[in-house]
């Protein structure tokens, strides 16, 4: 097991409805990585960077299109273990904010979403699971194999940081 963190310090959210392409780079994507792989969501932090009022709708959500090769991250993203003696994993899961066709999210009224809608003016939105009731991500199947956090319709599109804390079992 491998407990890691993924960030991304500022990027601008970009607000859209669901089942339309996410904007590459207005995103935080992670996909299991694999079709036994299973990752568990236990935190999601954001932090607000926009020099003015302006609330963000922002979704962490599950994919009805999954991304079509996802690009490497490149710095100052990352997403790395929480302890620095972790051993690689063979199949890791993997974080991105790009890919050559980006994914979709779920519009099925069935399919779990956090909504967690903040004024990105200095403001901060931190979910943390209580154990058991982690987010999972697993597989490669549709609505089940990757999640992002992005803006909703209706958000200002606000400039913010943030983190994904995941364990992959």
């Amino acid at each position: 097991m491998s407990r890691r963190t993924f960030q991304v310090p500022t990027f601008t959210a970009a607000a859209l409805a669901d089942t339309v392409a996410l904007t590459n780079g207005a995103y935080l994507g992670l996909t299991s990585g694999g079709a036994t792989n299973r990752c568990m969501v236990s935190e999601i932090f954001m932090g607000g960077q926009s020099a003015a009022s302006n609330v963000n709708i922002m979704m962490f959500a599950r994919h009805s299109t999954i991304s079509v090769t996802p690009t490497a991250l490149s710095a100052p993203n990352s997403d790395g273990p929480l302890d620095g003696l972790t051993q690689a994993v063979t199949t890791p899961a993997k974080g991105f904010v790009a890919a050559a066709t980006p994914p979709q999210r779920d519009a099925t009224t069935t399919s779990a979403r956090l909504a967690l809608t903040y004024n990105s003016f200095g403001g901060i939105v931190r979910w943390v699971a209580a154990p058991g009731s982690e987010w999972v991500i697993t597989g490669v199947s549709v609505s089940v194999s990757e999640s992002s956090l992005s803006a909703f319709t209706g958000s200002g599109g606000g400039a913010m940081g943030a983190h994904i804390v995941y364990e992959q079992v």
